[in-house]
């Protein structure tokens, strides 16, 4: 690979600071994306601009990257059929009536309970991070917007509990990806290697902490006080200029006339996705574990060598399965009606599938540049084992900030700090905690992250507000969490 040096991390960066300035996700990646390969073609914008095309093409050689965007897509039928067979409204329904029953025993709690009840929704559906946050802004959108909670809140929400969630409850595509990882660097039992890392893995708890800090102490900082000031005074839940990042047919639709709302219509899809989901991984897994010696050590085996977007990607076709006979059994929808909502639920993502394009070819051209080998170099140079787990969080934050994936950065960083904690004889948990969890913080502070776009898109929230809001939250957990790295690797030493 051919060494651009200082070069490499100008795409991503560029990328970001148009998306900050001008709003527009889309053309900031695209843009970004361009200009990497402009740099690897000796500056000639002809082949430049050619070689972007082509990357963009290249992106579904990868079958992990396609089962990805058609998993983005689907869950747009999931998500319409859930609401147009009256499971969204009666699990509306159900949560008024638990709201009405804490405003009757004290006025003004519903805003901190239904906040509440979305933050455990998203711990809750740990499976995976899109399923979380869709779920979470599709569920309690009307919820929030009924109690007057600005958008940025819910984008929040829902962002600060699926990405956490998923790293410290490894029993998912995640947990799968980061084994698989581990195996490869020689680590001979990446189950409980994983599972020992999540006590030092700072960032997701303390995030966790922060959310349940804020709604419970009603106190909000920044852009998120300017929102909740904005939503209480005038009842706007958007900022003017702001671009709600999905249309309303996604999230909005209303109940098929003359169904009856029922709660289980929502319940059961959703259940059978996350319950499939581990199925999924060790039937993907089970031909790949090489000896048998007990079913417990082979199935744990088989989940870690599992494929996570193939898992994904059948856990929501097999929900949309479920999803259709329970709904023909209830005579809500016919056959043709059900294909019909299926095609509109796909067509109304397909932005989404588009943003999951850019993201993986931003990704790929600063894999091809060098991006993440280069931050990592040039602090080979000065690093001390005492600062290790510390610098470890740091780097793997700039990464995945720069390049908007912490899986990306879970590759890059995993192959470089794990023989370096070998080295200096740093605790090998402690450095995987800490590298897990820079992936997680600064992918919360990344416009380009696809989790963060895929959570304002959930809650119809504009996205560069809802980065800006969420942004002083997560610096505030990131560096409580390096200071928390700093004592623990002075300790380690």
């Amino acid at each position: 690979m051919e060494d651009y040096g200082f070069l490499s991390i100008l795409p991503p960066l560029i990328a970001i600071i148009l998306a900050l300035r001008t709003k527009q996700v889309y053309i900031a990646l695209l843009f970004g994306i361009w200009f990497a390969w402009i740099i690897m073609s000796d500056w000639n914008f002809l082949t430049g601009t050619l070689a972007t095309i082509e990357g963009l093409v290249n992106v579904f050689k990868s079958e992990g990257n396609t089962r990805t965007i058609m998993f983005s897509a689907l869950v747009g039928a999931l998500l319409l059929f859930v609401q147009y067979s009256g499971g969204v409204a009666g699990f509306v329904i159900q949560i008024n009536k638990l709201i009405d029953y804490f405003e009757d025993k004290q006025k003004g709690y519903s805003r901190v309970i239904v906040q509440v009840l979305a933050m455990l929704t998203g711990l809750l559906l740990f499976v995976e991070t899109s399923i979380s946050s869709l779920t979470v802004g599709t569920l309690y959108r009307p919820i929030f917007d009924k109690l007057n909670i600005p958008r940025e809140k819910l984008a929040y929400i829902a962002d600060s509990s699926s990405a956490p969630s998923s790293i410290l409850i490894p029993f998912n595509a995640w947990g799968a990806f980061i084994m698989g990882l581990l195996l490869t660097q020689g680590i001979e039992h990446p189950f409980s290697t994983l599972i020992a890392s999540i006590k030092y893995n700072f960032y997701p708890l303390i995030a966790i902490v922060i959310v349940f800090i804020v709604i419970f102490s009603k106190k909000d900082i920044g852009a998120m006080a300017k929102a909740e000031k904005r939503t209480r005074e005038t009842g706007k839940l958007l900022n003017d200029n702001a671009t709600p990042m999905v249309s309303d047919a996604i999230t909005s639709l209303t109940p098929k006339e003359g169904v009856k709302p029922r709660a289980f219509n929502m319940v059961i899809p959703l259940a059978t996705m996350v319950l499939m989901m581990p199925i999924n991984l060790a039937y993907t897994g089970w031909g790949e574990v090489e000896t048998f010696t007990s079913f417990s050590n082979h199935l744990s085996q088989a989940i870690g060598k599992g494929s996570g977007s193939s898992s994904v990607l059948y856990s929501v076709i097999a929900s949309i399965f479920v999803a259709m006979i329970l709904y023909r059994s209830q005579k809500i929808m016919k056959t043709k009606e059900m294909v019909e909502m299926v095609l509109k639920g796909i067509s109304e993502l397909m932005p989404l599938a588009l943003l999951m394009l850019l993201a993986f070819a931003i990704s790929d051209a600063c894999n091809q540049l060098g991006t993440g080998q280069f931050v990592a170099n040039w602090s080979k140079e000065w690093l001390s084992p005492e600062f290790l787990p510390a610098v470890v969080f740091v780097i793997s934050s700039f990464i995945a900030f720069s390049t908007g994936t912490s899986w990306g950065t879970f590759a890059i960083m995993l192959a470089i700090s794990i023989p370096m904690a070998t080295i200096h004889g740093t605790d090998v948990t402690l450095v995987i905690a800490a590298t897990l969890g820079g992936g997680i913080f600064g992918d919360h502070c990344s416009p380009i992250s696809d989790t963060s776009i895929i959570s304002s898109m959930a809650s119809a929230s504009d996205h560069i507000d809802h980065v800006k809001t969420q942004l002083p939250y997560a610096l505030i957990g990131g560096v409580i969490t390096t200071l928390l790295y700093l004592v623990m690797g002075f300790m380690a030493v």
